[in-house]
């Protein structure tokens, strides 16, 4: 059976309706419902055709990893569930491969996800484009803007942790390969107001918080800054710290982001110095002072803050602070200086901060750019990624609220425009016939807020140039007057009758009819935020700053380029900036994604009805739905079309060997589908009614489980035929190894038998020889048994005649040897009484002393010359003897150890008897240098580079070479010195450069003093008169004063002859120049340890303080 290839689609294992399109019935309820079931089994992606509907989960999902990017790489647009990878694919891709720029829409309600799913699409386009150094690092830049803009360009609203409070919009640069060169980013419209002032509840922009909450208690008093929020009037308290948000860490990440991106280190310090000014502007607070002309001025509390701020910004004080109290007016050729009272003092201040802010963010992203932008000058590609406020409906709307519901009018126009076009597009590349499609077209509304003649901008910058006295009421006034008319605009103060009753409406208060809904405006506000004003002297103040980048903030504060034309208003700087982003968006194939907010509890698993559709209504998705059903709700390609129903027909079952399209009109035919409920195209069908489409499905479905059934039922005879044919062949297997297993057994109980048949027939023929070998050993033992008994009782008789005769001639030899002694002792006796008592003494001696060696020689101890064990007298006459023989053995012992010794060892032992002759039981220091050897050379001159000079400039041989403390009589503080013994001279040279300080022959030194405690000081006395005596004697300290002193008294003995005095005592006197100074040694507790201390008492006496 040929294999079938299973692909997978949109409308697989589908949770409600993935594509909105095909929603049946299609109403406000069922689309909402559809959302919500989808919402619940975490599917927050549903398409409306090419539209991706993301709806923010308020938690992290399992569906951004890299298995899932490279599941959605290179795949059809519908080919999986709906994801915003796939938008992003299709937009990389048509970019990449068909020569298409391309630019990506991103809307929503504040706290929908917009910033989150623009981060999701450059990671995206990251992941599956070029790889390489340089690229690497094109696309690091790029994505680490995004914690830069997101620290100054967003704050915690009531709404969103993170809410963008500005709207952005980044065109990525591609070469031809699809690889990322650079980009650039436009900003719009910052939320400046939030500095000075924040809604209840509501945080200030993130980096205020992040710098305090961050940066080290250094950088912050650098600043001029503390930890404490409170102590800032800028920051909001009630808010000032959010759940699950580290302040600390996201400041780490900006810093680092900064780098990434570009910033030197002083530009990063720049930064955060202008935003600690701002951070203090708001504390400078003002009192009212009246003058004698009888006006009032205002006046600085408390100048601290001021002070702070200008050492930060490098602006005199005096400056700064007249530009806070006076105001100048430049007309022609006059100035008029007028004074501010205390209100006009905070607005100058708030105005200020403002600016300085806005200016640095634009600063920001214009540096940036800068470091982002693609360095070839090649034909690039471009995908746009527009981040921007969506439609906003509080219960407070003013100027902000006015110019971004402005902008999402524009781009709902856009919207309407492109998806018609390109719904027309499709038809007629398909060969479709085009039918009109009836919409509501928002460019009423559009031209009601942006008519240059009498659009509601050009009534506000009219009101806000016109002279006279310029209110919000009289603002309203004209619009009453211009725009009464309007059927979009409402007002109870307009001359339309409609309203005047309708309290709902306030009378300082217009409304108007957007596409998304009904909104009303306070006026309050509208003149002077449109104005945005900033007094010409901040500026001009601004500009004299000592700080490089406060001073190219304000360019128009330079006296030499002063412009008395009025700047442009805010919201026609606005105006133009939507005109222009329009006018890109145009150029450019469009992608969408509609953000949507399911709750206003940043929630997981909350789906609130009612918030959801206010959002689907504003967003205007229902519309979108009804423009891409109003010709036909389903089209796809031919071929995956006829792979996904060929099973429906028996012709196209299994393959079909035509070509597609032959094949799905056969398909369609056979189903007897209406020929006005589907289009052939030119490379696609088009399906009406997505009704006609869900019956394919369960046609489809239906025919799935039939084939399953008939593959679940050849699966299981082949199964059945297998095991058979298995069993068949294992009972052949097993009958012929039985059979084998049973001869196998016959023969071995056979051979077994046999075995035991020949081994008993053996054994009865071993015991008969073996019972005739017995009887004729036991008959030969007998007889030898017989006569060895014989044998014995002869030689037994014979031995006892051998014994009587022996017996018998021993008697007499015996007796007469007695007598013969006896008549010897009768002859001899005389002579024997006269020495007897002599000779026995000295017999009796000689064998006590034989036995004293022997004794000696058994018990002698080791021979190590540190054995004191020897054996105990015997006997109290040997007592000089014994004491002789020890000293002797030591001796030959001794000597026998020296005879082991090299020529080295041997000046290494007589050094260390020298010095135990000189200092044993006078200086406490000597125990411990007894086990040390002595070294001599402690610091490798000769193969030292730092001591090349010291070698060269010394040609003897040296003896000893070490670092010892040179004692300073004038305050008993410690230089450090190297101290060289040669054969001829004593020297002492700097540690560091190595110079020779001072030399003495060994013939001017006299005399060593040193004390008897356990310290390290010692002087050296020179000769009076000689020439190294000028500056008088050394008073020095080492850590190896025995060998030094050992070495220097050996080697003055060498050369002079003369044995040098070592003094040890704990007073001694010491000659500095022409003075005399007593060195006196102390017991006492130290600070540092165990370390002596010298210390100056007076000009004759210095004291040592020894632990």
């Amino acid at each position: 059976m040929a294999k079938m290839e299973v692909k997978t689609s949109l409308l697989d294992n589908m949770i409600g309706v993935g594509d909105m399109v095909l929603l049946e019935p299609l109403n406000e309820d069922s689309f909402i419902n559809n959302l919500k079931k989808r919402f619940d089994h975490s599917e927050v992606y549903t398409y409306i055709g090419s539209v991706v509907i993301s709806i923010n989960p308020y938690r992290s999902l399992p569906i951004y990893t890299p298995e899932k990017v490279e599941e959605y790489r290179n795949r059809n647009f519908y080919e999986l569930s709906p994801h915003i990878f796939a938008l992003s694919d299709e937009a990389y891709r048509s970019l990449r491969d068909q020569d298409k720029d391309q630019c990506i829409l991103i809307t929503g309600e504040s706290g929908a996800g917009k910033t989150e799913a623009s981060k999701l699409v450059m990671s995206y386009v990251a992941a599956v484009c070029g790889k390489g150094a340089e690229v690497n690092q094109v696309k690091e830049q790029l994505l680490q803007s995004n914690p830069v803009l997101e620290a100054f360009g967003n704050a915690k609203t009531v709404r969103n942790d993170n809410s963008s409070r500005f709207g952005k919009y980044m065109d990525i640069e591609f070469d031809f390969k699809g690889d990322p060169l650079g980009g650039v980013i436009s900003n719009y419209l910052l939320e400046k107001s939030r500095v000075v002032k924040q809604p209840r509840g509501e945080r200030n922009f993130h980096i205020f918080y992040q710098i305090l909450s961050g940066a080290s208690e250094d950088f912050l008093c650098k600043l001029k800054l503390e930890q404490d929020f409170s102590r800032y009037n800028y920051l909001g308290l009630d808010s000032a710290k959010v759940n699950g948000v580290d302040d600390a860490a996201n400041f780490r990440t900006v810093r680092n982001a900064m780098q990434i991106v570009g910033f030197m280190d002083h530009e990063t310090q720049s930064v955060f110095e202008v935003v600690a000014a701002v951070l203090k502007l708001g504390n400078i607070e003002f009192k009212p002072e009246s003058r004698v002309n009888g006006l009032d001025e205002s006046k600085i509390k408390d100048k601290n803050e001021l002070k702070e701020i200008c050492e930060l910004t490098g602006i005199d004080q005096s400056v700064l602070e007249r530009a806070f109290s006076f105001r100048t007016v430049e007309a022609k050729q006059e100035k008029v200086s007028t004074t501010l009272n205390v209100a006009q003092a905070y607005y100058a201040r708030d105005a200020l901060a403002k600016n300085l802010y806005s200016r640095l963010f634009s600063w920001l992203v214009t540096r940036i750019n800068e470091s982002i932008k693609a360095q070839t000058k090649v034909r690039k590609k471009v995908m746009g990624v527009l981040d921007i406020y969506g439609f906003e409906i509080f219960e407070d709307n003013s100027f902000e609220q006015f110019i971004i519901n402005y902008c999402n009018e524009k781009l709902q126009q856009i919207f309407i425009e492109l998806t018609l076009k390109e719904e027309q597009e499709e038809y007629i590349r398909e060969g479709i016939e085009w039918t009109h499609i009836e919409y509501f077209n928002n460019a009423i509304i559009c031209d009601l807020i942006e008519n240059n003649q009498t659009g509601i901008l050009a009534m506000l910058d009219e009101e806000c140039l016109r002279p006279g006295t310029v209110t919000d009421d009289t603002f309203l006034e004209k619009l009453n007057q211009v725009c009464a008319t309007h059927q979009h605009f409402e007002s109870r103060m307009s001359k339309c009758s409609r309203f005047l009753n309708d309290t709902s409406l306030p009378h300082s208060c217009f409304r108007i009819q957007h596409y998304a809904g009904k909104v009303m405006y306070q006026v309050e506000g509208f003149v002077d935020k449109n104005n945005d004003l900033l007094y010409r002297d901040l500026s001009q103040a601004m500009w004299k700053a000592n700080h490089s980048l406060i001073k190219a903030l304000f360019p128009e504060g330079n006296p030499t380029k002063i412009n008395l034309k009025r700047p442009p208003t805010a919201g026609s700087q606005f105006k133009a900036s939507v005109a222009t982003l329009m006018k890109n968006l145009q150029t450019k194939n469009p992608n969408y994604i509609r953000c949507i907010k399911p709750n206003d509890k940043k929630a997981a698993h909350i789906f609130n009805d009612a918030l959801v559709c206010h959002q689907i209504r504003y967003l205007g998705l229902l519309e979108n739905v009804r423009v891409r059903r109003a010709g036909y709700a389903f089209r796809q390609a031919y071929e995956p079309c006829l792979e996904r129903y060929k099973m429906l027909c028996k012709q196209t079952w299994p393959h079909w060997r035509g070509p597609a399209r032959a094949g799905v009109e056969v398909l369609f035919n056979e189903l007897e589908i209406p020929e006005e409920e589907f289009s052939f195209g030119r490379s696609k069908i088009f399906i009406r009614n997505p009704r006609t489409l869900f019956k394919l499905e369960d046609l489809r479905k239906q025919r799935l489980e039939d084939l399953a059934t008939l593959i679940e039922k050849i699966y299981r005879g082949w199964k059945c035929r297998t095991r058979f044919l298995l069993m068949k062949k294992s009972q052949i297997v097993i009958a012929s190894w039985y059979r084998r297993y049973a001869q196998q057994k016959k023969y071995q109980k056979i051979k077994s038998s046999a075995i035991i048949v020949q081994s008993y027939i053996r054994g009865w023929k071993a015991r008969k020889l073996l019972r005739e070998l017995k009887h004729q050993k036991r008959c030969n033992e007998a007889a030898t048994i017989i006569a060895a008994y014989w044998h014995g009782t002869q030689a037994r008789r014979e031995l006892k005649r051998l014994k009587e005769e022996a017996r018998r001639k021993h008697a007499v030899a015996v007796i007469w040897a007695y007598w013969l002694g006896l008549k010897v002792r009768r002859e001899y006796r005389k002579f024997f009484r006269a020495n007897a008592g002599r000779k026995i003494y000295e017999f009796t001696l000689q064998r006590l002393m034989q036995k004293y060696f022997l004794e000696m020689k058994n018990k002698m101890p080791s021979l190590s010359p540190i054995d004191k064990n020897w054996p105990a007298r015997p006997y109290l006459f040997l007592d000089s003897t014994h004491k002789e023989l020890k000293r002797i053995f030591h001796l030959w012992r001794c000597k026998k150890y020296r005879d082991q010794f090299t020529d080295q060892q041997k000046l290494i032992y007589e050094e260390k008897l020298e010095a135990s002759e000189l200092f044993k039981d006078k200086k406490a220091l000597y125990p411990a240098s007894v086990g040390q050897p002595f070294q001599g050379a402690y610091l490798e001159i000769s193969k030292n580079p730092k001591y090349k000079k010291l070698k060269d400039a010394v040609d003897e041989k040296i003896i000893i070479a070490e670092v010892v403390n040179k004692i300073n009589r004038a305050n008993g503080k410690a230089t450090s010195r190297i101290f060289l013994l040669t054969k001829n001279n004593v020297l002492l040279a700097d540690q560091k450069s190595g110079n020779i300080k001072s030399e003495v022959p060994l013939g001017d030194v006299t005399k060593v003093s040193m004390s008897s405690q356990n310290d390290g000081f010692f002087a050296v006395h020179l000769k009076e008169g000689s020439g190294a005596a000028g500056k008088g004697d050394f008073l020095l300290s080492s850590d190896h004063l025995i060998e030094m002193a050992t070495k220097l008294y050996r080697t003055t003995l060498s050369q002079t002859k003369q044995k040098l005095n070592i003094e040890i005592s704990d007073e001694f006197l010491v000659q500095f120049r022409q003075d005399k100074v007593c060195v006196k040694f102390i017991q006492g507790s130290q600070k540092n340890g165990n370390i002596p201390t010298c210390k100056r008492k007076n000009n004759r006496l210095l004291e040592v303080a020894v632990p």
